[in-house]
């Protein structure tokens, strides 16, 4: 094989190879790219796990608790009682005696059930609510991934059209400059005309260079959403830029939207906090049950029995405690008003989130309508301005339009295309507000 030849196949496997490195992604895609690898998505994963170790917790109140003991003690000096000598045959004395003995040991093991605890059982409801929380939060969670993925996506998008228009007008231009330099290599053209469009097409260059930092910001901050190396190469599916109207409604229904249900599973739990300070009033009941086994003597008591002074023996008890709260200067009543404020709060909350949901859809409505007509507008601008350029050229051409009149067309094509990109994006942003408004961000990934 011949160095051409070489150098061909080397240069086609390079191509293939970077085509392979780019990733084509949709945005149903990169939505379920972010819910699979994003840091937020899995800690709410990890949340859910977590609340199954809360239940966990709460149910261990209302099981039975086994505790064993052991201690070991040494009396260097024993305490010595008075007893009246009568008792030991002298009589009108008083003898000091030491009871216990020099070593002592003990071994025990206690059970304790609660029969009856207002805040464990309360305790145990609350924790089931907690995890329901945290499984409407994680959906609460994914629904601001889908959001800021659909954004970003679009972002990029609109970088890009800006980019494609920077490149069209810049080649334009170019075609521009070299008609001008031939015909003033002629003689027939001012070099006033050739050194305008030369300056016209530098500041194209570092239009279109700053526009490619904007492209490759924009593609960094989708990437971060979605949690992927910010080195992966991606091209994004241009059908996801299509438009179509969506159906709107006069008035929506809020209360499918998961910001309701997490202020609601949020008050339910607040309502349990208030249940629970209120279950210090109530009586707590107890079953307790002790055995151990006592070893004393003169001698260190493990492992030696009664042939060398240490005495062993065992003892158990099974009682009932009961605890009655009678009064503790009015610092139970402080706390469950505390939570019955909370609980107010909330409920204010909830009012006010209803109330701002209402003007969400209202707003998305109304521009969903604005862009839509300013969509329409901006296309036929498009199409005007673009004619209007292909007139000036061919007019220019002919020497019946200015060098003026040319690079003004040109401009007014590229604001008109940028206002165009614009209203699109500004109709996507819309339609993502629209499908919050709604509850309906999850048919973004479908």
């Amino acid at each position: 094989m011949n160095h051409s030849k070489r150098l061909v196949l080397g240069l086609l496997f390079f191509g293939l190879s970077q085509l392979n490195a780019q990733q084509s992604i949709s945005l149903k895609e990169a939505i379920d790219y972010a819910l699979q690898n994003k840091a937020a998505a899995h800690k709410a994963n990890l949340a859910i796990k977590n609340a199954d170790y809360l239940i966990a917790e709460s149910k261990a109140g209302a099981l039975p608790k086994v505790n064993a003991s052991a201690g070991i003690s040494y009396n260097p000096i024993l305490q010595k009682s008075a007893l009246p000598g009568d008792m030991l045959g002298r009589p009108g004395e008083v003898i000091m005696v030491p009871f216990g003995q020099k070593w002592g040991s003990q071994i025990g093991v206690q059970l304790q059930q609660a029969l009856f605890n207002q805040q464990v059982f309360i305790g145990l409801k609350a924790a089931k609510t907690t995890k329901e929380f945290y499984q409407v939060n994680k959906q609460l969670t994914d629904e601001q991934l889908i959001e800021n993925v659909s954004t970003a996506y679009y972002q990029v998008f609109t970088q890009k059209e800006k980019l494609k228009t920077l490149e069209s007008s810049y080649q334009s231009t170019e075609k521009v400059k070299n008609i001008i330099k031939s015909l003033y290599d002629n003689g027939l053209a001012k070099k006033v005309d050739l050194d305008r469009t030369t300056v016209n097409l530098t500041n194209l260059e570092s239009g279109k260079t700053q526009m490619k930092n904007a492209v490759s910001l924009s593609e960094n901050a989708l990437k971060f959403y979605m949690g992927m190396p910010i080195e992966n190469e991606i091209q994004l599916v241009e059908a996801d830029l299509e438009i179509h109207p969506p159906l709107l409604e006069e008035t929506i229904n809020t209360d499918n939207r998961t910001e309701l249900k997490v202020l609601e599973k949020q008050k339910t739990l607040l309502g349990y906090n208030v249940k629970a300070t209120e279950a210090a009033y109530y009586p707590t009941l107890n079953l307790v049950g002790n055995y151990a086994w006592q070893g004393i003597g003169k001698n260190f008591p493990v492992f030696q029995g009664k042939d060398q002074g240490v005495y062993w023996t065992d003892y158990a008890s099974v009682g009932i405690q009961l605890n009655i709260p009678i009064f503790n200067g009015f610092q139970i009543k402080s706390k469950v008003d505390q939570a019955k404020i909370e609980l107010e709060n909330l409920e204010q909350d909830l009012k006010e989130t209803k109330l701002g949901m209402d003007l969400q859809y209202q707003n998305a409505k109304t521009q969903i309508e604005n862009n839509l007509e300013a969509i329409k507008s901006q296309k036929a601008n498009v199409e005007l301005a673009q004619t209007v350029l292909d007139n000036t050229k061919s007019n220019y051409q002919y020497g019946l339009a200015s060098l003026t009149d040319l690079l003004d067309a040109e401009n007014a094509l590229v604001q008109a295309k940028n206002n165009y990109t614009n209203a699109v994006l500004d109709f996507k942003i819309a339609e993502i507000q629209l499908y919050k408004a709604k509850g309906e961000l999850q048919k973004l990934k479908n």
